[in-house]
């Protein structure tokens, strides 16, 4: 295949996998073979080629064209990769590729699969195209009752596929077990043990399954220390355990404790890259269902109730600006550093913030070790705020050579004082107010928006006049 002209044996056509956001150049050529076949409507070399291709490259590809060009290639490829190929495509682009065709097409191929593997194929999918393939399904029960469990749930997003045998089982038969269930289940990491009442009560690597010999019951070598999750336990709540416990899958079990079903690895990273998305949406100050093709009035909804949320953050940092006019009247040089005071609260309660947010997320920060860190972040808060009001200082009295000010050593005190208050106050409200968001089941990145950002503004402005009041125009 020559990189840099056309490809004339289409069986050499192959695709490099590319890192994430990172388009290979060696790509370039496949990229132009393939759209000239999809402009020529040459659909039957073209379904022969992706035919060979994993279902990340084929969507990668997709991701490179012109839409119209993807979404004839989408159309024409056979229905089974066009599934795993949809599970793989990031959900703003996957909303905008397929078409009702696709649903319908799609409905006719778990209309004909055994309710078990429709339910696994629907698990690859995100909620939105899951939910609305599952209105088409209503006959079959099984496929429903994934969505009696509430969204961003372990109910919602586990796998019904498990292998699951009695604790008297000997480890060759759990073995020929495995290999009559190979078809129904590709892979499997671990093995769960149930009692007599078909209760979880163990569970065995596989690895370690193939090395004990052959007539060992299986409750002589289980790990009896199972840490498992209900089918209502928030996704992310998941996600933190299996960190905690390095675990590759999480079983799910019922309120009686039988097993119901397992989260993947698949989908534990699903879950983290959605929760990651999410946090970051909020940090910024938006919905967490935002998508980059949402529609005006989608738009408007989601970023509009943040934005008069930080309206009326700035309209009270306004009035308090407004209560100190006369102060400002006798001595307008305040103003030029109320801009400053303002930023640095921001900058520190946002630094505190982030923080908090990212060891709750990840589990390193740990109920009893609270008290600690945020004693650390008032140190380290004392610190900085110290270290910058020293820096105003001197630049106030530097300036007072330059520009007449009126009592400059009072001023840089009270400047000075302001920025070592607002610094450490802001740092303990970011600090403070995720944890407690996080106490009272309340997305603890919510904080880091309008939250945040509009308290601290109110509170710095606050400190800053009070400041200046006491020590400049008293």
């Amino acid at each position: 295949m020559n990189s840099s002209g056309a490809v004339s044996d289409l069986q050499d056509l192959s695709w490099t996998r590319e890192p994430a956001q990172e388009p290979l150049e060696e790509n370039d050529a496949v990229q132009t073979a393939v759209r000239e076949l999809i402009k020529a409507g040459k659909r039957n070399q073209v379904v022969e080629l992706l035919k060979r291709w994993d279902p990340i490259d084929v969507m990668q590809l997709l991701t490179r064209l012109r839409l119209k060009h993807a979404r004839k290639l989408f159309q024409w490829l056979p229905a089974n990769p066009s599934i795993k190929v949809v599970a793989e495509l990031r959900p703003e682009f996957r909303s905008i590729l397929m078409e009702e065709s696709t649903l319908e097409q799609f409905h006719d191929i778990l209309d004909g699969l055994d309710p078990e593997d429709a339910v696994e194929i629907l698990n690859e999918f995100p909620d939105d195209v899951a939910d609305e393939l599952i209105a088409r399904l209503k006959d079959i029960d099984e496929i429903g009752t994934r969505g009696s469990y509430a969204d961003d749930t372990a109910g919602r997003v586990m796998a019904r596929k498990f292998v699951a045998l009695p604790e008297d089982c000997t480890t060759g038969e759990a073995v020929a077990q495995m290999r009559a269930e190979a078809d129904r289940i590709r892979r499997v990491f671990t093995v769960y043990v149930t009692d007599r009442e078909g209760k979880l009560t163990g569970t065995i690597e596989v690895g370690r399954l193939l090395l004990a010999p052959a007539d060992t019951p299986l409750r002589d070598i289980m790990n009896r220390d199972v840490l498992t999750v209900s089918a209502d336990t928030d996704q992310e709540e998941v996600l933190r355990v299996a960190r905690k416990r390095d675990m590759r899958t999480v079983p799910v079990v019922s309120a009686e404790g039988h097993l119901i079903g397992r989260v993947t690895p698949k989908q534990l990273t699903r879950i983290a890259s959605d929760e990651a998305n999410e946090d970051m949406l909020l940090m910024s100050g938006v919905s967490g269902e935002s998508r980059a093709d949402d529609t005006v009035l989608r738009i408007v909804r989601r970023r509009l109730p943040w934005l008069l949320a930080g309206l009326v953050g700035a309209s009270v940092a306004a009035t308090v600006v407004g209560s100190y006019e006369d102060q400002l009247a006798e001595a307008a040089i305040l103003a030029a550093f109320i801009p400053v005071t303002m930023s640095m609260a921001g900058n520190a309660g946002l630094q505190a913030s982030a923080v908090a947010v990212q060891g709750i997320a990840t589990g390193a920060l740990w109920s009893g070790d609270i008290f600690f860190r945020l004693m650390k972040e008032l140190a380290a808060a004392l610190f900085n705020g110290a270290i910058a009001g020293t820096i105003l200082g001197c630049l106030v009295l530097i300036a007072s050579f330059v520009v007449p000010l009126e009592e400059p050593m009072r001023l840089a005190l009270a400047t000075s004082l302001s920025l070592l208050c607002v610094t450490t106050l802001a740092a303990m409200v970011g600090a403070t107010v995720p944890i407690i968001l996080d106490k009272i089941g309340i997305d603890p990145a919510m904080a880091i928006g309008v939250f945040i950002t509009s308290s601290n503004d109110v509170l710095g402005v606050l400190i800053f006049f009070l400041m200046a009041t006491t020590f400049y125009l008293g």
